[in-house]
């Protein structure tokens, strides 16, 4: 029958090129339908199992047969809708189509659109977007109803602003821009042709830009950055200054479900976020008022090397490397370096790189950290736990005394607070009795007993638990480094001690330092260290000795507590770690 669309489910094909045809058949009925619609049958066909004279099954070829009224009408009502969607998809097409050559007209008319700088308006004054000194920028009052509408305060101060597109949307003819510059943030707004400028139509987020005009108070009941707007009278934006849009847009590259391991690979364009750069601000921040408290306590300054032919922590965690055909390391620790300095210089600090080849994946682990050390001459135990809280609070302090970084920490981490004094001290032989009170099992799955090194896990589960700061001190001479002064009344142990924050877990580990020369000595021994390239090292103890100790702070680590991030690799700038040396 001329008008018959064949359909055969076995050998059938759902393609265009087929004919429908008894010898050319579609697969589907659904499909012959959209194909072929309204034609005067359909005739379906399939295979069905059978059984051969010996009995076994065998598969076996219907009839042509007209298809069951249920299925054509499912075929039927599939094929409307379809209809339905490609009128739709058609209506959608020519939209954008007329969308897209009323844009392009948009865009040709812009183009004409030629705007100049009023050189007869008052000279513009350079500025910071954080600068709201009312003694050099003065706010006028108007409206966004009109280009000029002043009340009788007067003009505002006429400034020139730089930064970058931080985000920008339009309302009616108007344009809102909040730009960033890395010290602040301002909104300003572009009305009239400036707002129809090709520039302005075609803006993209993070493009550089220079923007002219007079400073405002808000409106009432409207909000920006410091309550103030700039209200443009001139902006320009070169050819070189324009970020990427559309794909490449710094939006489509980085959404908020984007991979972990994607987001490190962009990690120059992540640190544009606001918490990226807002971490990195209080870094400054702790950086800085780490070199102010050391100051303030006459602590001084110096640069230990960073390329070394010794170790501090272990040979385990070595980077090795050929220098001029010596065998070299990146260092672990300055500290045996600062204590070469304090019958010179007396107490001492450092801020450096140290390096660690820990095969390590954990949260709180980085091949590269910053280091924040300190040796101090002629103290006792007690002196160093004292300095060591009083330095903690005191950096902490000057740190939040900036309403703008207390700000990015209010933000960051809502829920801190101020660290009470005194912090809990707490001996390695309680910890153990807490962690087997608590059911806590060390890595093999058994109690814990004196000797263990306690894991990062159980660790972190005390002082969790416990969730105030802690100095966990006296740890088995077995599990510390060879330098560790015994304590005089328990040889087992070391004056030594780890301070414990909530939610980290181990920021600084510190000690008092051997300051006999014998008994350091047979401590070379006892961890099977050659002495001979340490004798700049070991001559301390012998031209007037001292009973000194001092300590590291992993910056970091302190940064992730203070932020409340869940890994140190955001705390830095570029994070080192296995498997990681980009960008």
């Amino acid at each position: 029958m001329a008008d018959s669309v064949y359909v055969d489910e076995d050998v059938g094909v759902d393609e265009t090129t087929q004919q429908g045809t008894e010898a050319s058949p579609y697969k589907s009925l659904q499909f012959a339908y959209l194909q072929r619609p309204g034609a005067a049958q359909y005739l379906i066909r399939k295979s069905t199992t059978g059984a051969t004279p010996d009995g076994a099954d065998a598969s076996v070829r219907e009839e042509w047969k007209p298809a069951a009224k249920s299925a054509l009408k499912k075929a039927v009502n599939f094929y409307e809708q379809q209809k339905k969607k490609d009128a739709r998809a058609r209506e959608l097409a020519a939209k954008q189509e007329k969308e897209d050559e009323e844009r392009q007209k948009v865009l040709e008319e812009a183009k004409k659109i030629a705007v100049e700088e009023d050189m007869s308006l008052p000279k513009a004054e350079k500025i910071k977007l954080n600068e709201t000194d009312p003694r050099k920028v003065k706010l006028g009052r108007g409206t966004r109803d009109k280009e000029v509408d002043y009340s009788s305060s007067g003009r505002g101060t006429r400034v020139r602003v730089l930064g970058r597109v931080h985000r920008a949307r339009k309302q009616k003819d108007v344009l809102f821009i909040t730009l960033r510059d890395g010290y602040g943030y301002l909104q300003c707004v572009l009305t009239g042709p400036l707002a129809k400028t090709y520039d302005a139509i075609t803006l993209t987020l993070e493009s550089s830009i220079e923007i002219t005009g007079e400073m405002w108070e808000v409106p009432p009941g409207a909000h920006a950055p410091n309550d103030r707007e700039l209200h443009a009278d001139f902006f320009r934006i070169q050819k070189t200054w324009k970020a990427a849009g559309g794909e490449d847009a710094i939006t489509t590259r980085i959404q908020p479900d984007t991979d972990h391991s994607v987001l490190m690979n962009l990690r120059h364009l992540t640190l544009r976020g606001d918490v990226a750069s807002s971490i990195m601000f209080v870094r400054d921040a702790v950086e800085f008022a780490f070199h102010k408290v050391y100051m303030d306590k006459s602590i001084r300054k110096v640069s230990p090397p960073a390329l070394v032919q010794t170790q501090v922590e272990g040979g385990a965690t070595l980077f090795k490397f050929d220098y001029y055909g010596e065998t070299a390391f990146l260092t672990q620790s300055s500290q045996l370096y600062l204590e070469t300095c304090l019958p010179s210089m007396g107490d001492v600090y450092c801020i450096e790189k140290s390096f660690r080849a820990e095969k390590s994946l954990t949260r709180r682990h980085l091949s590269e950290y910053t280091h924040v050390e300190a040796e101090l001459d002629f103290i006792t135990f007690d002196d160093l736990l004292d300095h060591l809280e009083d330095t903690i609070v005191k950096v902490l302090e000057v740190t939040m005394s900036s309403p703008t970084i207390a700000g990015y920490v209010q933000a960051l981490n809502p829920e801190f607070k101020m660290p009470e004094r005194p912090f809990k001290r707490m001996r390695y032989t309680e910890a153990i009795d807490w962690l087997r009170d608590h059911d806590v099992l060390n890595e093999e799955g058994l109690p814990h007993t004196f000797g263990d090194d306690i894991a990062e896990a159980a660790e972190r589960k005390m002082t969790d638990e416990i969730n105030r700061p802690i100095f966990l001190t006296h740890f088995p001479v077995e599990i510390k480094a060879f330098y560790m002064q015994k304590d005089k009344d328990d040889l087992r142990v070391t004056e030594s001690v780890d301070c414990l924050m909530p939610g980290v877990g181990e920021i600084v580990g510190g000690s008092m330092r051997m300051d006999d020369y014998d008994e350091l000595m047979a401590a070379f021994k006892r961890h099977e260290i050659d002495p001979a390239p340490y004798y700049w090292y070991t001559d301390q103890r012998k031209y007037g000795s001292s009973p000194h100790g001092g300590y590291g702070l992993g910056l970091e680590r302190f940064l992730a507590w203070l932020c409340k991030q869940h890994t140190v690799r955001d705390c830095c700038l570029y994070p080192r770690y296995m498997g990681r040396c980009t960008p």
